[in-house]
């Protein structure tokens, strides 16, 4: 079995400006001539290069790392590689597979296509012919990351708040921030409080940044529980017990851009895991005593103050820091209420067709109340309140406050003479969420993706009004 040879950053050639992707590469072929010319070949457009000389010995290459892509011989001593290959196909092993061989026939090729093979290259053949099959065969492992993404999305959609809308300084200058910050690929750190569109604004990143023709892929950090959140990002190696490897989200990620909302949930030993992926630019796979190299864009947010996190023991400083390169903090809608009557537009124009109901008139005086009430769920909140709003056909301010139904009709009363009492954040949202919950008959489940939080950080907020 030969040694594999080191990763490899991707190589522009002179007159390309072509990213290649990092991929991990195995190559089987008995022929050492023809062995050393492949990975000659590969290796300055490939993260890593393996090689082996026997199907025997590629499985053992395949128990222990994952492969984007397989170069494979059909002609091998022992078990041929159409063997190998309708093997791999049965244990789920999604890898691309080119097979090459010297003695082809229509036969041959009929069962390459039926075993699940991507390609099949005709000894002798060009390089150019081999390059065009490995760029093709690498372009089909992305597009099987973003159909599985794209499942995962469809699957865990929830509406994000609104994109970035708004004509006020305030949103201008954080237009002109993300632009700034999208030409470098720098970690980026996104701050501020729940629903003020955090997720839109790494997006935003993504999209004006040299990554934006790779994945996007969001993770919220708190929907995960802690034993799962390893796997979910980093993978797992094939086991003991024969369970199947799989890709994490870094994997997924490649080439693009990896958002972990609710950062802070991270348990600390996968702080440190993280922390030295911002380092090395390798992942390693739960499991595995293999690294993967990796490509990948860190955008992280969270809604409670890190450096309080740090103080209290809950978050590594260090992290802290790298994390820190770059930090953006997204302003409370209250901060800019002239962009109300555009976001109001914005949802009622986007909304409407999606729910397959007819657009809504709102007032100059509903307006008016908008812009006096306080916001304390921010973007999130309206857009919630505009789509309940087009679902009963008008637009429902009772749904803002409990007991607010009584000034429902008379739009002009102000927030606060319906809500005598203390006005600070905190008692706001905890009125919210009280009030959410009660509407609800105080089914968590169901009050979560109301509120646009997790179960979890929903039930942390209770325990926390329980023990005060």
């Amino acid at each position: 079995m030969d040694t594999p040879l080191q990763p490899a950053m991707p190589l522009q050639e002179a007159g390309q400006t072509e990213r290649w992707p990092l991929a991990a590469t195995l190559v089987v072929d008995d022929e050492p001539g023809m062995r050393n010319f492949l990975v000659k070949t590969l290796a300055p457009r490939a993260g890593q290069v393996f090689a082996a000389g026997s199907a025997e010995e590629a499985e053992v290459l395949l128990q222990q790392h994952r492969f984007d892509l397989v170069i494979l011989d059909i002609t091998l001593p022992g078990k041929s590689g159409l063997e190998l290959l309708k093997e791999l196909r049965a244990q789920g092993n999604p890898c691309e597979v080119v097979l090459i061989t010297a003695f082809a026939d229509l036969d041959t090729a009929i069962e390459a296509l039926r075993a699940g093979a991507g390609d099949l290259l005709l000894k002798p053949f060009r390089v150019t012919q081999l390059l065009n099959a490995f760029k093709h065969g690498l372009e089909r492992a992305r597009l099987k990351r973003e159909n599985w993404l794209l499942k995962r999305t469809l699957q865990q959609h929830t509406p994000p708040a609104a994109g970035l809308v708004g004509s006020s300084i305030i949103i201008k200058g954080l237009q002109a921030a993300l632009q700034r910050v999208s030409a470098v690929d720098s970690t980026v750190l996104l701050t501020g409080e729940s629903g003020t569109g955090k997720e839109l604004a790494a997006q935003a990143l993504h999209d004006l940044s040299p990554y934006g023709a790779g994945p996007f892929v969001p993770v919220n950090c708190a929907a995960v529980s802690q034993s799962l959140i390893e796997t979910e990002l980093f993978g797992q190696a094939r086991l003991g017990d024969g369970s199947a490897p799989r890709d994490g989200l870094f994997v997924y990620a490649q080439g693009g851009t990896l958002f972990l909302d609710e950062i802070d949930e991270l348990p600390l030993a996968l702080q440190a895991s993280l922390l030295r992926v911002l380092e090395t630019h390798r992942i390693r796979p739960a499991g595995s005593q293999q690294e993967i190299p990796v490509d990948v864009r860190i955008v992280a947010a969270t809604n409670r103050p890190l450096a309080a996190e740090v103080e209290a023991g809950r978050f590594r400083k260090d992290l802290y820091y790298r994390l820190q390169v770059v930090e953006i903090r997204l302003p409370p809608l209250r901060a800019h209420k002239e962009d109300i009557p555009e976001l109001v537009t914005h949802f009622i124009n986007t909304l409407a067709p999606r729910l397959g109901v007819a657009a809504i008139e709102v007032s100059v005086d509903e307006l008016r109340f908008l812009r006096e009430y306080d916001w304390p769920g921010n973007v999130r909140e309206l857009r919630n309140l505009i789509e309940r709003s087009l679902i009963v056909g008008a637009l429902n301010v009772s749904a803002l406050y409990q007991g607010l139904s009584r000034t429902q009709g008379n739009p002009g009363v102000r927030p606060a003479t319906a809500l005598a009492g203390p006005t600070d954040l905190q008692t706001l949202e905890k009125r919210h969420i009280l009030a959410v919950l009660e509407s609800v008959g105080g089914d968590k489940g169901r009050a979560a993706p109301l509120l646009g939080i997790s179960r979890r950080t929903l039930e942390r907020r209770c325990a926390e009004w329980a023990d005060g």
